[in-house]
């Protein structure tokens, strides 16, 4: 047995006639304490309560050592903090501050039931991986997993969070629709080879409002962009106009969206609409002489020159009535650079060059949150076998990305990360090394003195505690 004496060291370069010796032998050390923020984040805004009421719990409620709320939250959390894995959480049901933040009341696990688990206050891989692969059909009578999904539930949480962060209703809202790859590098099912991205992938559906999330829909490759949009569409925008019956709808999207189906649904369910159309040459015939001026400012000035001009187009086969397009003539140094956007704004509305750049171009903010999804909060880890597995791997990565989000509007705004990435956010103010101690009454966090991003976390400290009703006990 290993004891205080024989603990290993780590012998580094001196410095100067001073040894430099490591041991793991600091204690109760997390290296995750600004994930405290997250937890008051969740008092304020209750989306991880939410999210978990999306689940029917079939187990034994005698048996029961994490219920479904903490087990989510384990997850969520997990995510929004850099770990990506479920193997990760067979060391993390270790760490008290994740124990604290997935509102374990016995944050070091001294009372589990069996002497192998005491110690050990969260659940691990084995257990959590439940949530995943519980098939669709489960009952109480299933024999070991119990804890089932609702997908309905699930789409609509996003919408009805959406709603819940607005405490007065806009008077103008735009959903921008874009589907990207997620490589894949199994068997698993639904997976298909994608000629324009190059590889084996799903292509989830994302629609987004600014920095909010309203849906993430994973859906196999082997269709078009624009599949299913109208049904996403349908939904999200009856549960807003339940609640803000006034509010101007504008529908975003890359030529990927341009189909009449999407066109004549907003048309007759009064939601406008700004799309990208593929060029083709009967669109480029109609901008000849914009382009040649545009060629012409060129060469006078040695800068890229932009033209616009609209018009009225209709295709021969697949558009049922002509609708106004805005075209860029537009000449770079390699060469002329057309673009055309459909909308249905008219030009009394506005003119062609804001529409372009005003209202079309700013859809590439919501690639950016895109990635920041996919990238920093593991949106692509659908690495399980069957796509309901990954399908709610790509939820608990929304709710993660929900509650990051949160967190900059309600904790951030007014510091200088206030439109920081959702990694920026990680590593500058989650990642804070602390000690925990537990006693009776009390956890105490002594976080470490060198954080250089105090101020922030202060901040953040005290606009989240404003949210909040409950009063502080020291």
């Amino acid at each position: 047995m290993a004891t205080e004496c024989t603990r290993e060291s780590f012998a580094f370069h001196a410095l100067g006639r001073r040894d430099v010796v490591a041991r793991f032998d600091g204690g109760r050390i997390t290296s995750d304490a600004g994930g405290l923020l997250l937890r008051e984040v969740e008092r304020a805004t209750g989306i991880i309560r939410q999210f978990a009421g999306c689940f029917r719990d079939y187990r034994n409620p005698d048996l029961i050592e994490h219920t479904v709320e903490e087990l989510v939250a384990q997850r969520v959390y997990g995510l929004a903090l850099g770990y990506e894995d479920l193997n990760d959480h067979d060391d993390l049901r270790h760490d008290p501050l994740l124990a604290v933040l997935a509102g374990k009341e016995d944050p070091l696990g001294n009372n589990r039931h069996r002497k192998r688990d005491r110690g050990k206050a969260l659940a691990g891989k084995s257990t959590l991986n439940r949530l995943e692969l519980t098939p669709a059909g489960a009952t109480p009578a299933s024999r070991y997993k119990k804890i089932k999904v609702d997908r309905l539930a699930v789409q609509a949480l996003f919408t009805e969070v959406f709603l819940q962060a607005h405490d007065q209703p806009p008077e103008r809202i735009v959903l921008d629709l874009d589907a990207t790859d997620d490589p894949l590098h199994g068997h698993q099912l639904g997976r298909f080879f994608h000629g324009y991205y190059g590889h084996y992938c799903y292509l989830p559906l994302y629609i987004f409002c600014g920095e909010h999330l309203l849906c993430a829909r994973l859906r196999p490759s082997d269709i078009d962009a624009s599949a299913g949009a109208v049904k996403e569409l349908a939904r999200i925008v009856l549960a807003i106009r339940e609640q803000w019956p006034a509010v101007q709808i504008m529908v975003r999207g890359d030529s990927g969206f341009c189909r009449e189906e999407i066109m004549s649904w907003c048309e007759e369910h009064g939601v406008g609409y700004v799309l990208g159309c593929a060029k083709n040459e009967r669109l480029i015939q109609e901008i000849v002489r914009e382009l040649q001026g545009a060629k012409r400012l060129f060469e006078a000035t040695g800068r890229p020159a932009r033209v616009f001009k609209d018009f009225q187009y209709q295709t021969r086969r697949s558009w049922t009535r002509a609708r106004r397009v805005v075209a860029k003539a537009e000449h770079l140094a390699k060469g002329p650079n057309p673009r055309f956007v459909v909308t249905s704004l008219s030009a009394a509305e506005l003119d062609a060059q804001t529409v372009y750049e005003d209202e079309y171009c700013a859809r590439g903010d919501m690639e950016n949150r895109i990635k920041e999804q996919q990238l920093y909060l593991f949106a692509d880890r659908t690495s399980a076998a069957t796509m309901r597995a990954n399908e709610l791997r790509l939820s608990f990565s929304s709710v993660a990305y929900l509650l990051l989000a949160a967190l900059r509007r309600l904790g951030l705004q007014g510091t200088e990360l206030a439109k920081a990435q959702c990694d920026t956010i990680r590593v500058k103010l989650l990642k804070i090394g602390a000690q925990i101690r537990v006693t009776v009454r009390k956890v105490w966090l002594s976080l470490a003195e060198s954080c250089p991003y105090q101020h922030v976390f202060r901040q953040a400290y005290y606009h989240l505690r404003r949210l909040c009703s409950v009063p502080l006990r020291c």
